[in-house]
């Protein structure tokens, strides 16, 4: 198929419309629950006071604002695909954001001064008690007469159309690293696994092992590690593919797939159990021929954990415990005398090189 058949292909695939809404019908469709925010993606809403101040400081002025977009199911109700930072900070300035847990409304915004509007400093949608610190009808008006473009996903495009629109739009938006944005999909697509996921990420040896800093956690750096650990081992990756990419599609997958999940949990915790029970948090960490030092290091946990899923059964069939733990831990050691590691591990080799160098060695390095 050539390149310009492909484009036509994948245009017809998707279905969408687009019109000017006010603000004030965009707040009416969230009040009457038709226009919905999944709770697992408001969970990422988090503008600071002063992003949602300039904001709304915008809509006063006039300035125009980027467009949103939405998906509209079978029953023509809009779930928000786009646009969840600025939708949230209306909702929840005009005091009807419910709260992600679905457990009452979150506090009304109170907003900064900025340097155009100074006297924004303190002022709220409204205030029974202290009215002078209420925005005033007209600015309410102002508000909600502004207009955004909404752009729509109609329900005749592909299944997965929405997904993929997903990822493009907010990868990126709002500091999401890649698997805050992947968590969300899978949360649209198969709450079951996102939550299967999840739990795997929380397992003690897992987490004792990886080691990750808050900061990683925060950003969800251990279930993209766990999503990494299923995605080598049921879609072989495609030399030249980003790595990206190559997650997004395997997470898409893993959500549609009928694997035994309860087997593939057995599987994962086998493995990260005896690397806990050998290096505890040293697992994945360069061994300078007297111990295992630095920090965690992405090329191990990848040659490390492709390779003892995919010899699982070798291994885990050994008769004794201490053959199994010798065997591991002299081929850890060993990777740093490797020459086809060593290349292709360092801080200069890019991703792509890596995987499609080190993937392969991992399944004949680890074979007993």
């Amino acid at each position: 198929m050539s390149l310009e058949d492909e484009v036509l292909l994948s245009k017809k695939q998707i279905i969408s419309d687009g019109y000017d809404m006010s603000v004030g019908e965009i707040m009416n469709l969230y009040r009457d629950k038709e226009l919905v925010i999944s709770p697992d993606y408001q969970r990422l809403f988090r503008w600071d006071l002063s992003k949602k101040t300039r904001f709304i400081e915008s809509l006063l002025l006039g300035i125009p604002i980027p467009p949103i977009f939405v998906h509209q199911d079978d029953e023509g109700i809009w779930e928000l695909i786009d646009g969840l930072q600025r939708v949230s900070t209306i909702l929840e300035f005009s005091g009807i954001l419910e709260s992600k847990d679905n457990n009452g409304y979150l506090p009304l915004s109170i907003l900064n001064g900025t340097q155009f509007l100074p006297s924004l400093a303190n002022k709220k949608w409204s205030d029974s008690t202290t009215p002078e610190n209420e925005i005033g009808k007209t600015l309410q008006l102002e508000i909600k007469r502004a207009r955004l473009r909404v752009e729509i996903l109609r329900k005749g495009s592909d299944p997965y159309a929405k997904y993929e629109l997903f990822q493009r739009l907010n990868t990126g938006g709002a500091n999401l690293s890649e698997q805050e944005v992947r968590n969300c999909t899978a949360v649209m697509l198969n709450p079951e696994f996102f939550q299967w996921l999840k739990k795997c990420s929380e397992q003690s040896s897992f987490t004792i092992t990886t080691n990750q800093t808050d900061e990683a956690i925060e950003k969800q750096a251990n279930m993209e590690l766990v999503l990494k650990f299923f995605a080598y081992r049921h879609f072989p990756y495609v030399s030249g593919m980003d790595i990206h990419e190559h997650l997004d599609y395997a997470n898409v997958e893993l959500c549609k797939s009928t694997i035994n999940f309860q087997l593939e949990e057995k599987i994962f915790l086998d493995v990260f159990n005896l690397l806990n029970d050998i290096l505890g948090n040293k697992s994945f960490k360069k061994w300078d021929g007297q111990d295992f030092k630095g920090k965690f290091l992405i090329s191990l946990y990848e040659i490390i954990t492709n390779g003892m899923q995919a010899n699982y059964n070798s291994i885990f069939n050994m008769p004794e415990q201490e053959d199994r733990i010798n065997f591991i831990i002299e081929k850890i050691k060993s990777l740093w005398n490797d020459e086809n590691f060593t290349k292709n591990s360092g801080a200069g080799v890019r991703g792509t090189t890596r995987l499609a160098n080190l993937l392969p060695l991992s399944i004949e390095y680890f074979k007993i």
